[in-house]
Order: structure tokens, then C-alpha cells, then sequence
């Protein structure tokens, strides 16, 4: 976990940014925040008194701390949800600005930046700025502190203005992606065998920023193209990832006190799980059109 920890979040906030751009593209602003109305603060407030109650119940439930039902309303691993729809609501001004104003001096210099081999890892700038300044106690700390807010507004800007450049982007993480890769690794390397897995923010920052930097780049290399699995994945990934944590819980809750071995345990939770969450998402959520915006998706099942 130590390995993806400093990354699984901040290239979540870096896809949500990229994702705003894709959206800008056929819609005014008043048409984006009915859109993200619909797909981030639905499923937000759902989730809030429909999903994360139910984790918390059987995490109560297996550690004794309850013996009849209870009910906590919170938002447990959909926090970030609301870190996003913050983000376009303060945002909005600048990235109306940036698309409507494509030969502005800040895109002009980003788009120069991709030009030059290498010149993408300068990013770890912002984002270690971000970290140095905030100076959390754990660099992965990012529920619902002060260090996760407003890294998640510097990633949610890159992804922004990733998308906003358009190919020179893609053209340069595809070009520098080995380099990215071996870069992570290295760091990843120093971190786990010089500083015990938390290593100075600063250089901490750099890794990630080198292993989102290698995902996309060997993404946008092998991954795009035309494929009926991306596609149906791309649009099981949110509804699934919501559902997940209960699943994951209800399972972990009967698995867990076997006298089964570990990595038997950790087998079993996951394919159940991945299996109990794709299953649902499959059989109930995809094919029910009134609960479809719940879980982020369009009424229509086209």
C-alpha cells in the first residue's frame, strides 16, 4: 500500500480534472455545474446516508462496539467527492478563463514545457510546494485534511490543464514514460530502503508525480485505441468504486475470523470483493434506470 499510496489519490483529483476539460467541451458553465450536480453530488449525498452507513456498521459490528443496529450517516471513503465539487464550484472563473482564452501566457508556457525531454517532472514543483508548505505528518494523509484539499486542487488543476494543451501532452508522456517509470522506481527504492517508506515531501512529490506521469504515458502507448472492455470498464469504474467498501467490509467481516491462512484471506477478499462489486453494478445498478444517477450514471443506458 506504501508503494501506491502517494499516488492512487492525487491521480484520482488529476482524471477529475481532466474529465472537467472533456465536459467543457460541449457545455457552458451553467450546463458544467448542472453535470456535476448531477454525477458528484448525487452520489455524494446518496452514499452519505445509503452506503458508508453500512461499512461503518459492520466495522462497529466486528470490533464490538455495537450489539443492535445503528445507524451513523457519513462519508466515509466518498470524501473526496465533495473536494471535487468544491474545486469546480471555486475553480470555475479560472478554467472558464483558460478555455476560453486558449493562447493565454499560462497554457502558452505549459505547452513549451512538454517540448522540452524531461521538462514534464518540473510538475513535482506545485505539488511539493503544496506539501512542504501544508507539511502533513504523512504525505498520503489525504481524507478530509487540510493537505489533502488543496493537493487535490493542485492535481485537479494539472489534469485541467493537461487535457486543455491537448496532443503535446499525450505526445510527451508517451515520449518520457521510461524515464518516468525508472525515475519512480528509483525513488520508491530510496524511500522504502533510506526513510522507511516516508521520505521528505519534497522528494516524496517527485515519485508521485513520476508514477502518474508513467500510467499515462504508458496508457496513451498501449491503451488507446478501441476496446469493448475499456469502454465498459471506463463506465463500471465510479458506480463499482462506490459500492465496493460495504462489500469489501461484508465479506472481510465473515472471512477474517476463519482460521484460514492470511494471503488465503486476502485472496478470498479480494476476488469477492472485485466479483461481489462488477456483479452488482452488472445486475442491478446498470440495469435499474431510476437508481442509475445514484451511483453517477446517466439515466439512459446507451
Amino acid at each position: 500500500m506504501a508503494l501506491i499510496n502517494i499516488w492512487r489519490i492525487p491521480i484520482l483529483f488529476l482524471i477529475s480534472g481532466m474529465g472537467v476539460r472533456f465536459a467543457m467541451e460541449r457545455r457552458n458553465w451553467k450546463q458544467l455545474l448542472k453535470d456535476r450536480t448531477v454525477r458528484i453530488l448525487i452520489p455524494l449525498v446518496f452514499g452519505f446516508f445509503f452506503i458508508c452507513p453500512i461499512s461503518v456498521y459492520i466495522a462497529m459490528l466486528h470490533y464490538g462496539k455495537v450489539s443492535g443496529w445503528a445507524y451513523f450517516p457519513n462519508d466515509g471513503h466518498l470524501w473526496f467527492l465533495g473536494n471535487i465539487f468544491l474545486y469546480v464550484l471555486l475553480l470555475l472563473p479560472f478554467i472558464s478563463y483558460l478555455k476560453n482564452r486558449p493562447e493565454n501566457i499560462f497554457l502558452h508556457a505549459f505547452s513549451k514545457l512538454t517540448k522540452v525531454r524531461g521538462g514534464l517532472f518540473l510538475l513535482a514543483l506545485p505539488v511539493a510546494v503544496e506539501a512542504v508548505l501544508v507539511n502533513p505528518e504523512y504525505f498520503s494523509s489525504y481524507a478530509k485534511t487540510l493537505h489533502g484539499f488543496w493537493l487535490g486542487m493542485v492535481c485537479f488543476l494539472l489534469g485541467y490543464t493537461f487535457i486543455s494543451i491537448g496532443n503535446a501532452f499525450w505526445k510527451a508522456v508517451e515520449r518520457d514514460r521510461v524515464i518516468a517509470l525508472v525515475l519512480a522506481i528509483l525513488l520508491y527504492l530510496v524511500r522504502l530502503f533510506v526513510f522507511g517508506l516516508e521520505g521528505p515531501h519534497a522528494l516524496t512529490a517527485l515519485e508521485s508525480i513520476c508514477w502518474m506521469l508513467a500510467i499515462f504515458g504508458y496508457g496513451s502507448s498501449f491503451l488507446n485505441k478501441p476496446s469493448r472492455k475499456l469502454s465498459y470498464f471506463s463506465k463500471a469504474v465510479y458506480p463499482v468504486y462506490i459500492v465496493h467498501m460495504p462489500i469489501q467490509y461484508a465479506f472481510s467481516y465473515f472471512i477474517i475470523p476463519t482460521a484460514l491462512p492470511a494471503t488465503i484471506k486476502l485472496v478470498f477478499i479480494l476476488a469477492a470483493t472485485f466479483g461481489g462489486s462488477l456483479a452488482l453494478y452488472e445486475y442491478v445498478i446498470k440495469r435499474l434506470k431510476w437508481i442509475r444517477p445514484f451511483f453517477g450514471l446517466k439515466f439512459s443506458t446507451t
